[in-house]
């Protein structure tokens, strides 16, 4: 059980004020095995302030080693803003939004050599004009010794506008419910969901405690979304910190490669370095006019080529009972707001610490301090699109704080 509080802030002053906590939230997460094949989770937390909200979610995974390697799950969402802000409201009809997402994979174990990942996603949004998005995924790994692997993988994501607000973290990290209201950049103009066709072949090996990995990729992005935060829409309301603005940006075609190095250190220090470069064009969407008044160097029109390094730390002190992830990612493509110019070198970050606090654990109950702050927008997936992150203007830093309760 976790009672967690959380908040925006976007300068240092702000993160000291009485409004950057401003949200309380109740996270309940209950997991059982299932004899002896595998383990249920059932996970569940709500907010209520201005934006009432509340997310469920569960997910069953195979334990016992076999043939098959099953992982089902779902997630249902609602968010309902009871605030007055009227951007907030203007692309709500019926003041909430709700979404659910039912997601199946199986990894298949043809032979010791030979494994194919398979499955899907199906989620619905009430607030697109079309609700049902489909996301397949196949991926066939070859391992010729029991270091090394080959992989090709290929598959088709949709992404609708503002579906970070109502998707569980993929790596079962801080489940939050949907916290930030957003609205059509274009106004009078329906969301559209972004689709990106990813293809990718790669191989990786082992030496001793470390891991290298190379792969190539390329992608086909329709609709690329883009989202802006702290830019005011002519004669519109003043948004607020967490209020953003999200349209599309067009069509983008990318091609490039990925070098991957991770590695364990003391047994206590888990890291991994990646460098990408891809050579990339996005096409313009039609009526870009608030796009190019307040992002113009979100209007990519020539080809570029974009390079991003990405790096992740994990470590555990037994001595003390804690344990730090640090998250953080570099690259010269981010867009910026209005008299920035072009795309230029920013950075994201994301920094969670969990320390244990012996001194209040009581009978099977042992308690833990979480805090984290990030500014990452989007859950890193291997077949994203590449621009996914680059293409999100000033986002704010997210603040959370709290105590969990583990029986």
């Amino acid at each position: 059980m976790n009672l967690l509080t959380t908040g925006s802030f976007d300068t240092p002053q702000q993160l000291f004020s009485a409004d950057s906590l401003s949200r309380n939230i109740a996270f309940v997460r209950l997991g059982a095995p299932v004899g002896d094949r595998g383990d249920w989770t059932v996970s569940g937390a709500l907010t209520q302030a201005d934006i009432s909200s509340w997310i469920v979610a569960g997910t069953y995974n195979t334990r016992t080693p076999d043939r098959h390697d099953y992982e089902v799950g779902l997630s249902y969402s609602t968010q309902r803003y009871d605030g007055a802000n009227p951007l907030a409201l203007r692309d709500v009809a019926d003041g909430s939004r709700n979404a659910g997402t039912i997601y199946a994979y199986d990894s298949f174990a043809v032979s010791p050599a030979l494994t194919v990942a398979y499955g899907g996603a199906y989620s619905r949004y009430d607030y697109l004009d079309t609700r049902n998005l489909l996301s397949p995924r196949v991926e066939l790994t070859v391992s010729p010794t029991d270091r090394l692997r080959i992989s090709a993988e290929l598959s088709q994501r949709a992404l609708a506008p503002g579906a970070e607000e109502f998707l569980p973290p993929g790596d079962g990290g801080i489940l939050l419910p949907p916290q930030r209201t957003f609205s059509s950049l274009e106004p009078g103009q329906p969301f559209d969901a972004e689709r990106t066709t990813h293809v990718a072949v790669g191989v990786e090996r082992d030496f001793a405690g470390s891991t290298v990995g190379f792969r190539a990729f390329r992608q086909e992005i329709s609709d690329q979304l883009v989202a802006l935060f702290g830019e005011d829409l002519p004669n519109e309301p003043n948004t607020k910190l967490g209020h953003y603005l999200v349209g599309n940006a067009g069509d983008a075609v990318a091609a490039g490669c990925r070098a991957e190095f991770r590695t364990v250190i003391a047994g206590r220090v888990h890291g991994s370095v990646a460098y990408s470069v891809a050579n990339a064009r996005l096409t313009p969407a039609d009526g870009l006019r608030y796009v190019v008044l307040l992002a113009p160097s979100a209007v990519r029109p020539t080809t570029e080529r974009i390079h991003d390094l990405s790096t992740t730390i994990e470590t555990t002190v037994p001595e003390t009972a804690t344990r730090v992830l640090v998250l953080y990612r570099v690259s010269n493509g981010f867009a910026h707001g209005a008299g920035s110019g072009g795309p230029a070198v920013d950075g994201r970050f994301d920094v969670q610490v969990r320390q244990s606090l012996p001194f209040m654990n009581f009978s099977n109950a042992k308690w833990e301090m979480l805090f984290a702050v990030r500014n990452f927008f989007r859950e890193s997936a291997s077949d994203e699109s590449i621009y996914d992150e680059l293409l999100v203007v000033r986002p704010p830093k997210r603040v959370v704080g709290g105590v969990t309760l583990h029986f």
